[in-house]
Formats: C-alpha cells, structure tokens, sequence
C-alpha cells in the first residue's frame, strides 16, 4: 500500500502535530508513506528521518495549476494506492491532479459548519464525486457532514489520537510574577480573537460571578491583547481580574498553572487542540456543546459542559469549580485518564489503516 499524504505542516519550529505523528505511526507499521509539504518545515526534517519521501511542495489556493501538475507528476511516477489530503488547497488541487488515475481519494474534515450541497464551491473538495472517503475528527463532524454528502457511507469518524508524552516537557510557570495572586483560582482561555470562539461571551460570564470571588482570567491567543478585548475588559465589574497576553511560544506552562480552562465557542469547532491540551496536563476543563468539545469529556467528571452562548451557565460552571477545589482537582486527574484511554495515537492509526484498506478493497 502507498500512499501519498499533501498538508502543510509548518511552522519551521518544533510543534506537536498529531496527524504528523500519526503518518509516522503508519510507516513504522509498513505503510509505504510520502509526504507533500514545504521541506523547510521541523516535521518534514523528522518525517525523512523516518524514511517518509517528501515532496517539496504546498498548495497555494484551490486552482493552483502549478501544484496540480506537480501532485499530478508525483501520482503518475509513484504509482500511489492513496491520496489522503487535509486541507481545501491540498483536497481540490489533489482532485485536479487525480483525475483519469486509478488512485483513491481520501479527504480530512476538522470542524463542523460551513458546508452546503448548494455552494458549487463544495464540490471541489468534500462533496466531489471523485472523493471515495472522508475522515472526520469527530462524531459531530460526521453528523454534519451527513446533512450534506450524498452517499452516507463517505464519512466516518476517527479520533484525533494523543500522547500524554508530548506534554511532559510543560512546567507551571510563576504566576506571581505576571501580577496573579498566589491564591488565586486560575482559569485559563486559549483562543485567538474570533466571534466564533466566544470571547465576549468569556468576558461577559465575569458580570454573572461573585465580585469577592477571587478568581483570575487568563487569556492567551492572538487578538486576546488587543484594544478590542481591553474595551469589553474594562466594562466588566472587575476588569482587576483579567491577565491578557496574546501569542506566546509557552502556552502549555501557562495552561499547567491553571486550575481550570474555558473554551467558550460558540459554533464550527471540531476537536480543539486547547481542550485536549488541557486534559494532557491535568487541568480541568469547561467546554460549550458545540462540535466535538463534549465529546472529549464526560459532563460532570472529567469536565463540565455548557451551552454556547450563555455567559451566565459559563460563570456558573466556573463558580461550581471554584467552591470545590478537591473536586476541580479530581476532575483533571480523570480529564486526563481519559485523553490517555480513549484517544489514543494507537487506535487513531489502526483505524486510518482501516479506512485505508477499507477504500482499495
């Protein structure tokens, strides 16, 4: 079996992929793998460590012509089995590429929304014929995905699979010295500055909190320190307690010093990297029903659930952690027993595999 995988997995810098660990998986267990991605990037160095071919190249837009002929050059020489392609670029320029060749065609979908049978657009990558099967990041994803495909057989659901060794290296950072009070409840939020991750909603929730509470926001993503977020900052009732910080290169030793984490989205998630982060290290973690964020916990033990949209239920959830910090902590222990027993790098590869020979059979 070959097969031939186009995604873009820079940056140049080390940065724990899981997708990438999981094509590694697959050539150790005999898959013949080649990669098409910038070579210049950290995981492709690692990749050909591992003797996986890779092909210098990434997909610049859906009617790229020049990666169409060179995806296209790539299939015809490699004789691959496979195509297996992760993003819009790589899926629609790989299409292109594949036509009138004997190679399958196997397509990644990370979130939920924004997918519809009557945009043209779509049949470029999911919803072309061409496609023969999707793999989709969460049950919510393939439950969308269903509303639209025309053949309900294309997606299937495999985890995003994680090892808890990759967050080893994480060391709680000194709160104190960025201005947090030592005794304070830490809730941290991960999230670059977009309606649909639910900022306002986050910063809305500390109107609906007991003012004495002593309760700390940290909030760390792009946009979070911007002028935009200092104005809703400032009109809650104790803006005292929010920390912003913006992109950082140590987000994990931020989250490891958190009692608990929110990732307030309101819509189109699929399964959030900031979450599972979390649950890697411990940290309790409160999540809105939306894409496969509930998926990952179980509401009330190894985390808590809310609506999207509600400050209020968001505060409520916050508050019920705060005034039990025995309970907060068992509740990171058991997030993370779960992350390391139901998703797992192991079973995401088997099951890859399985589609894999599902598609050629």
């Amino acid at each position: 079996m070959k097969v031939l995988v186009i995604s873009n997995y820079a940056p140049a810098v080390h940065q724990v992929r899981p997708e990438a660990e999981m094509i590694i998986g697959l050539k150790e267990r005999g898959v013949d793998m080649e990669v098409m991605t910038p070579a210049s990037c950290w995981y492709a160095k690692r990749m050909e460590d591992h003797g996986i071919h890779i092909y210098d190249c990434l997909p610049r837009g859906k009617f790229d012509r020049q990666a169409i002929r060179f995806i296209r050059r790539a299939l015809k020489d490699g004789r691959h089995d496979i195509l297996h392609a992760f993003n819009s670029p790589a899926i629609a320029t790989g299409i292109w590429a594949s036509m009138g060749l004997p190679v399958k065609v196997v397509t990644y979908r990370g979130q939920t929304g924004n997918v519809s049978r009557y945009n043209p657009g779509w049949y470029l990558t999911h919803l072309s014929p061409r496609v023969d099967k999707i793999i989709c990041v969460a049950d919510a994803v393939h439950q969308d995905l269903l509303r639209h495909v025309f053949d309900p057989d294309k997606p299937i659901t495999v985890y995003k699979g994680h090892d808890l060794a990759w967050y080893e290296g994480a060391q709680p950072v000194n709160l104190e010295d960025y201005g947090v009070p030592s005794d304070a409840f830490v809730v941290g939020v991960v999230a670059n500055q977009r309606p649909r991750k639910g900022l306002s909603v986050l910063i809305e929730s500390a109107r609906f909190l007991p003012v004495d509470a002593n309760i700390r926001f940290l909030l760390i993503g792009r946009g979070t320190d911007s002028e935009d977020v200092a104005k809703r900052i400032a009109a809650t009732p104790a803006p005292e307690k929010f920390h912003t910080f913006g992109i950082r290169d140590d987000v994990l030793s931020f989250v490891a010093s958190c009692d608990a984490t929110v990732l307030p989205a309101l819509r189109r998630e699929g399964l959030p990297k900031t979450v599972i982060e979390s649950m890697a290290l411990g940290v309790a973690p409160i999540v809105t029903a939306t894409g496969g964020s509930a998926e990952l916990i179980v509401d009330g033990k190894s985390g808590l659930v809310v609506p999207p949209g509600d400050a209020g239920a968001i505060a409520k959830a916050i508050e019920t952690l705060y005034e039990d910090r025995e309970r907060t902590a068992e509740m990171g222990r058991l997030a993370k027993q779960r992350l390391a027993t139901h998703f797992r790098l192991e079973d995401s590869i088997e099951q890859t595999l399985a589609v894999y020979r599902s598609v050629l059979q």
